[in-house]
């Protein structure tokens, strides 16, 4: 769907504009009026953010309204029809989380549209180099537009290191068919997880034509949903995801060549990465790079006393989980075994799991009666200490 871009007439030679200032609305104008939009006259944009969880504005986990503000007011000036869509993680009912991070205010203000992409049925789209996956349910409203506007925020991911413009296009696969990309087996010869690899595939058949990246207040750490708010007052713009990707990888502190997806993409052919080849402006752009904490490897480090059991999760039941380690970690001393740790399963990929493993999330219903299990895509944090401290038998059994 991105064969044919107007908005990137010399694909060999991308440019990617950086904009750094207190106000997120005005950096994103300006980001965005240093290119020429008027292919867009007279065509149908959409505009994707990442509004995939439910949480509050400034948060670092969804992308600003004032950014996607600004990219409508500049896309209708130059003459195009305007509206905004969005399929979150699975759990998550698209309208609530619009208006929970302040989208619907803004949209109502402006009168765009604001499109649940999960209403319709999918259309399948065959990935006919894939390495790892050969057909997309892609939302079908991503094909009524012409040019489709990639909108994330800055974060740091837990699977992937970053999560940017060339992922946030996962959010145009419908509802629980994003999970379908966490649960792939690993591919031999390679040392890639095949998430990543699945992501480089999706590349190939869907990617956006113009991206707008949300460095205003981004996260660090446990991300993309359980990390720390980390303010780089940059937005960025262009019209190679992958160029783009790879100046705010840069400003993130990270090479996107070390970023398996983005190399992965490259190889294939969706775009460029090297910075040596991408023209960025102003000069002085890196002066306001700033180092993004990493994940940690291990969650045990973080909360002592707790076992992580993660095969294939997804980052829905990872960051749930992580929540409801920080509200409830001090409370679970009286849960964990006596000499042993507190076993938290997530994921599908458990052939087995310890007696008196607390289970969470409807993937490791096949394990329920190992212990504990909490059912939900994903649950809630209070509903697990819920179900935990109700257990008449407990973990420690």
């Amino acid at each position: 769907m991105t064969e044919d871009n107007a908005l990137n007439p010399d694909p060999q030679h991308p440019v990617v504009h950086v904009v750094h200032g207190p106000d997120a609305y005005r950096n994103a104008v300006a980001a965005l009026q240093a290119f020429d939009l008027s292919p867009v006259r007279g065509k149908r944009v959409l505009l994707k953010p990442n509004v995939g969880r439910m949480t509050d504005p400034g948060s670092g986990v969804n992308t600003n309204p004032e950014v996607v503000a600004a990219a409508i007011d500049v896309f209708r000036a130059a003459g195009a029809e305007v509206a905004i869509g969005e399929s979150p993680i699975a759990g998550v009912k698209t309208p609530e989380a619009f208006e929970r991070c302040g989208m619907t205010r803004m949209a109502v203000e402006r009168d765009c549209p604001l499109i649940d992409m999960d209403v319709r049925k999918p259309v399948p789209v065959a990935v006919p180099f894939g390495k790892v996956i050969q057909e997309l349910k892609v939302c079908a409203d991503v094909f009524d537009f012409d040019f489709v506007v990639s909108i994330p925020v800055m974060k740091i991911h837990m699977h992937t290191g970053v999560t940017l413009s060339v992922k946030n296009m996962k959010g145009c696969l419908w509802r629980r068919s994003k999970v379908d990309l966490h649960m792939l087996p690993q591919l031999e010869g390679t040392s890639d997880k095949s998430l990543d690899i699945a992501i480089g595939d999706m590349a190939t058949v869907l990617r956006p034509h113009f991206v707008l990246i949300d460095g205003s207040i981004g996260m660090e750490g446990l991300g993309p949903g359980a990390g720390t708010p980390k303010a780089l007052d940059v937005v960025l713009a262009g019209s190679d995801a992958f160029a783009a990707d790879a100046v705010a990888c840069r400003l993130m502190g990270r090479n996107a060549e070390s970023v398996p997806h983005l190399r992965i993409g490259a190889t294939n052919g969706c775009g460029i990465i090297d910075l040596n080849q991408i023209a960025v402006f102003p000069s002085d752009w890196e002066a306001h790079a700033a180092e993004f904490a990493a994940s940690p490897q291990n969650l045990t480090i973080e909360f002592p006393g707790i076992e992580v059991l993660d095969r294939n999760s997804c980052s829905a039941c990872q960051s749930t989980l992580l929540m409801f380690l920080r509200r409830f970690g001090e409370s679970l001393a009286d849960y964990i075994p006596a000499g042993e740790p507190l076993r938290v399963a997530i994921g599908k990929g458990h052939a087995e799991l310890p007696p008196g493993t607390l289970c969470i999330g409807q993937c490791t219903c096949k394990q329920k009666d190992a212990g504990i299990f909490v059912p939900g895509c994903p649950p809630v944090p209070s509903q697990i200490f819920k179900m935990l401290s109700e257990s008449e038998e407990g973990c420690g059994s």
